[in-house]
């Protein structure tokens, strides 16, 4: 029977205690089997998975080497490989709560009009977090908006689009494959918005937005249900200072570029060669030296100053 569900666990040289974890989760789903596919997209990882890990628990799960390097690569691939009508993206550091995949058909067979949809992302920390961090959670993809449903408008082609606080991130990311494939058209013929994905060590991060703002382009709504909890593991090295700078850079950059590919245009454009001045004033305005905090606040404004020059 065809699946209703492909589950896309896209992975590159993975954790193996977390993607154990993220798996376990996956046995564990309420929803039969025989309603949804696993495939676990190996992403050019050093050891190819196949070798080491098994996904013979699963009647309908599948190791899928992808070469071409990169988060949108993979999830391409998934797209390609997968059967099901709803195509749910699961980190490898994601463990899903036991209903999600249930409470993900339920959400979409009551609401037709839905074309992606998310939920909370609760932190299990790897170490504990220093106070100052927790202003930047959500650069780590960690939200909770309340216990109450959200339901984005919908939108015709006159209307100017805001962006949803509550929109679905990567982690969970539930989309129709339709919805999907709206996207894939799109993105395929820029070049610009495939490189959005993370890949590598590189810490770019638009490409879930880009799937947001496409899919409310083509007259989908977007959800938020509660029920659907991801517990997302966060390893002591993104705790770090550097490493949320470098985050909060990337985020800032890759989110006024997907803006402006959008036509979603907040800022002006400035001229390349005022962007240092402009960081060097920025840096005392924020007094990066200060604290952490101001320093990765500082960073952040980087990233604005680099996605526009790169406008102008």
């Amino acid at each position: 029977m065809k699946p209703i569900i492909s589950v896309i666990v896209c992975t590159h040289n993975p954790r193996a205690d977390y993607l154990q974890q993220t798996l376990n989760a996956l046995a564990c789903q309420s929803l039969p089997f025989s309603v949804w596919e696993l495939l676990l997209i190996d992403n050019a990882s050093r050891e190819p998975l196949e070798a080491t890990w098994s996904l013979q628990w699963h009647s309908q799960g599948r190791i899928i080497r992808e070469d071409k390097i990169g988060l949108t690569a993979a999830r391409l691939r998934g797209f390609e490989e997968a059967q099901g009508e709803i195509l749910v993206f699961v980190d490898d550091d994601n463990v899903l709560n036991e209903h999600y995949l249930a409470e993900v058909q339920r959400s979409f067979q009551q609401h037709p009009s839905l074309g992606a949809i998310g939920g909370k992302s609760i932190p299990q920390f790897e170490s504990s977090p220093e106070p100052w961090m927790a202003e930047f959670y959500t650069v780590l993809a960690l939200r909770d908006f309340g216990s109450q449903r959200l339901i984005s408008p919908i939108y015709s082609p006159e209307d100017k689009i805001e962006y949803p606080s509550f929109a679905p991130a990567g982690i969970g990311l539930s989309i129709r494959r339709i919805a999907f494939g709206q996207y894939v058209d799109r993105a395929q013929k820029d070049a610009a918005r495939l490189a959005l994905g993370r890949t590598g060590k590189q810490l770019t991060s638009g490409e879930d937005n880009d799937i947001v703002l496409t899919v409310l382009e083509n007259g989908w709504q977007l959800g938020y249900f509660p029920a659907l909890e991801v517990t997302h593991l966060i390893s002591a090295n993104r705790l770090e200072r550097d490493y949320l700078a470098r985050l909060n850079q990337a985020a800032m950059r890759s989110w006024v570029q997907v803006l402006g590919m959008h036509n979603l245009k907040l800022w002006e454009p400035i001229a390349p060669w005022t962007v240092f001045p402009r960081k060097a004033k920025a840096f005392i305005a924020y007094k990066a030296w200060k604290d952490a905090a101001a320093y990765v606040r500082w960073r952040g404004a980087c990233g604005l100053y680099e996605a526009l020059a790169g406008m102008a």
